[in-house]
């Protein structure tokens, strides 16, 4: 029979999962709100947003106990402490997701820009590394880790390039200023989220191998093995 620790572990890992993919959810519906595709009515949006507000503040009170009333040692405590740190990152995902469903919103005129420059692919990317993001956290794989930080570099450079394009439209044609300003801003947001999934990766890897690894220096440690 598990033991009261065990359980509160399990339960740990299962809301982290069921946060997890509620965020990934919320990400994908502001990818259809930017490329003007059907998304979940306002209310339903909400609703998800304050089930994901509230499994965070369980995940804290349930490491909080667990830090009070037990003694975790090694990988476990590793788990514990990446737990929290996991659950704010995705928190902060599911939040930049309604303010990305909310801007997109109030861009007008802004299909021409995203077809012109692509925007639509840079999204889709954006929803799959969350996704990739999800899977690491279940499965551990350090081939995911690498994976997720290899998007996050070409997210990174589309949305920098994106960006550049953009304000350069803006300057040649003052018609775009308020969608392009708008768009801009959502593309911060996609790049910001893919971060989060980054920090989410570097926080799996610290309890697979209880080492804190920056992204930008795996490819280093890698190819050190």
């Amino acid at each position: 029979m598990a033991s009261h620790f065990e359980i509160e572990l399990e339960k740990l890992k299962n809301i982290i999962e069921k946060i997890g993919v509620l965020a990934e959810n919320q990400v994908g519906e502001s990818v259809k709100a930017l490329l003007s595709e059907p998304v979940s009515e306002g209310k339903e949006v909400k609703k998800v947003e304050n089930k994901i507000d509230k499994l965070d503040v369980k995940i804290d009170e349930i490491c909080q106990s667990i830090f009070a009333l037990q003694q975790p040692v090694a990988s476990d405590l590793r788990f514990i402490m990446s737990a929290m740190q996991i659950s704010n990152e995705i928190e902060r995902i599911g939040d930049l997701a309604i303010s990305i469903i909310k801007k997109a919103k109030n861009i007008k005129d802004k299909h021409d820009l995203i077809v012109k420059f692509n925007i639509a692919d840079l999204a889709r990317q954006v929803e799959i590394v969350t996704i990739k993001t999800n899977e690491c956290f279940l499965t551990r794989s350090e081939n995911s880790i690498g994976e997720i930080f290899i998007l996050n570099n070409t997210i990174k450079n589309d949305c920098d390039d994106a960006i550049h394009n953009i304000i350069n439209e803006m300057k040649s044609n003052s018609k775009t200023v308020v969608s392009g300003t708008n768009l801009v801003i959502v593309l911060k947001h996609l790049e910001r989220i893919s971060e989060h999934c980054t920090n989410i990766a570097e926080y799996v890897y610290f309890m697979i191998n209880a080492k804190i690894i920056k992204h930008e220096k795996f490819g280093e440690k890698k190819s050190d093995n």
